[in-house]
């Protein structure tokens, strides 16, 4: 099967992506798989760091408002859209799959326009605006929330198969847990709470992360932070001012970017992060207690509605990104703790959303409608 994933932006797009060419290079090892992509994404690392091929072109999403910068960004995504349209036509793949990014739209307008067939899949529970602009263009529209379905019109093309993912649940021996621990510069004798703001970091996170540090409020329990690659010198720098050395802090490590990230949440109490689409994902499957900050959106509440899918039923505490600070960070953190009960009965509680052989699913449609 020749395949075009188009990927771009954030881990949340991307790794979706990859776990499906996975998928499908474990059922077709003579697969041909391409991914199309932006040159400033993080899918310029993670796609080339998994064996694909990577091919990039301009994508902004078109905006209405008028200034020289939008013009500017329209005109590259239009032109954009040319560029992604030659890779296909050249390509010539039997099915386009778009994961997320503004790059889908032009792969996919492309692909349907060729008469090859598509499909995306959409991991949020309040869909994109470009998964429901080309629901008309799409053989199928695979979700990873049941509660998106009620947005599009055409059911018959909609299949909740649950979002793909890296992350696997693993009950760890003693001695793996500790290995792992150990390998990450963390002890084996203290919770864990696990801090990532996405594959880009989050400033709002960072910053009350830092406070918290600086304060020593997590004198019982250890953080692994993954603050972003380019948010990582300025926290080095902010830190360096009050003499603390970023890599030799008692109960602390800070890393630009988690890569091993399964392994991480098996092994942590409590996860702190943005609410996307894939961290709900992970996060119920390895059955963990989460504090979400969502990230706030102009044009929809996306993140906070994937926040209270697990929120709703008691999985997840939500801090709003404009009130958070050290202060309630560490009190919501030091009150799901410090009960070792409500620790585990919350994890339980994430572990009900868990959707299990979703790359198979994925796959079994993906055959439906190459021809």
């Amino acid at each position: 099967m020749k395949v075009i994933i188009a990927a771009a932006g954030t881990g949340g797009h991307i790794n979706p992506g990859i776990a499906i060419a996975n998928k499908i290079k474990e059922k077709e090892k003579d697969s041909e798989i391409m991914f199309i992509g932006t040159s400033r994404g993080i899918e310029n690392d993670l796609v080339p760091r998994a064996g694909y091929e990577l091919k990039t072109v301009e994508a902004y999403g078109i905006s209405k408002k008028i200034s020289f910068k939008t013009l500017s960004n329209n005109l590259k995504t239009l032109k954009g859209f040319g560029e992604a349209k030659k890779i296909v036509k050249e390509f010539n793949p039997d099915i386009v799959i778009g994961t997320g990014g503004y790059i889908c739209g032009g792969a996919i307008t492309a692909a349907h326009k060729l008469g090859i067939p598509t499909l995306i899949h959409e991991s949020n529970a309040y869909p994109g605006k470009a998964t429901k602009f080309l629901e008309k263009k799409l053989d199928k529209i695979l979700l990873g929330f049941k509660d998106a379905e009620k947005y599009f019109k055409n059911k018959s093309k909609v299949v909740v198969t649950g979002t793909p993912t890296k992350v696997r649940p693993c009950n760890y021996t003693d001695n793996e847990k500790e290995k792992i621990l150990s390998e990450a510069g963390l002890k084996n004798n203290l919770p864990v709470v696990l801090i990532f703001g996405g594959s880009q970091g989050a400033k709002k996170i960072n910053e009350a992360v830092v406070s918290l540090i600086k304060e020593k409020q997590n004198k019982d329990y250890q953080i692994i932070w993954a603050v972003g690659p380019k948010q990582f010198d300025g926290i080095k720098e902010e830190l360096e001012k009050d003499g603390i050395n970023i890599n030799n802090i008692k109960n602390t490590k800070i890393v630009p970017y988690i890569y091993n990230m399964s392994e991480m949440m098996n092994v942590s109490s409590i996860i702190v992060a943005r609410s996307g689409a894939m961290t709900i994902t992970e996060i119920a499957l390895v059955g963990k207690p989460a504090i979400f900050i969502p990230l706030p959106s102009n044009s929809a509440n996306r993140q906070i509605d994937n926040a209270n899918v697990l929120a709703k039923m008691g999985a997840a505490k939500i801090i709003l990104n404009e009130e958070i600070n050290s202060e309630n960070l560490g009190h919501s953190i030091d009150e799901i703790i410090k009960d070792p009960k409500e620790l585990e009965a919350m994890g339980n509680r994430a572990k009900t959303l868990a959707k299990y052989s979703v790359e198979e699913k994925i796959y079994e449609e993906i055959k439906k409608i190459v021809k």
